[in-house]
């Protein structure tokens, strides 16, 4: 085989491991009341390289947004974050009472327990190439059940 040849496959290579690979497990969201406009949703995420879960979107939802939960002087904070970084190899848990979780504002329809929800996540690597992750999250009370 060629040098050139050679060359060429092994950057093709490296371009191709230099992706990040994304990774979502358990992800479920939690049911709403007839009425409620808003609701949560939970999942770990895994990332093969450094990378940033840059949005997300749901057909269920006017609007999706990463959120940071923090304590202030005694006080519980929420604020929307414009990227979550994922770390290479460390799992990012999204969940309840944690430091990270997804909101759902101005729901279209009533959340149901049982109901399967799409969620796509859009995930930004360092080279700020994007690509989307299509997330189905199962409607529940906890991550348990």
């Amino acid at each position: 085989m060629s040098r050139l040849i050679q060359t060429s496959m092994l950057f093709t290579l490296l371009t191709l491991s230099a992706y990040a690979e994304v990774t979502v497990q358990n992800p479920w969201i939690r049911p709403s009341v007839p009425q409620q406009k808003v609701t949560g949703a939970f999942m770990s995420i895994t990332s093969t390289t450094d990378a940033r879960l840059v949005g997300i979107t749901s057909p269920v939802a006017e609007r999706v947004e990463i959120h940071e939960m923090t304590m202030e002087n005694d006080v519980m904070k929420m604020r929307a974050l414009s990227s979550l970084p994922l770390v290479a190899g460390k799992a990012v848990k999204l969940a309840p009472g944690g430091s990270y979780h997804i909101m759902l504002f101005d729901l279209h329809q009533q959340i149901k327990a049982g109901d399967t929800i799409p969620l796509t996540l859009t995930i930004e690597d360092d080279q700020k190439r994007q690509s989307s992750i299509k997330v189905k999250a199962n409607a529940k009370r906890s991550a348990a059940q």
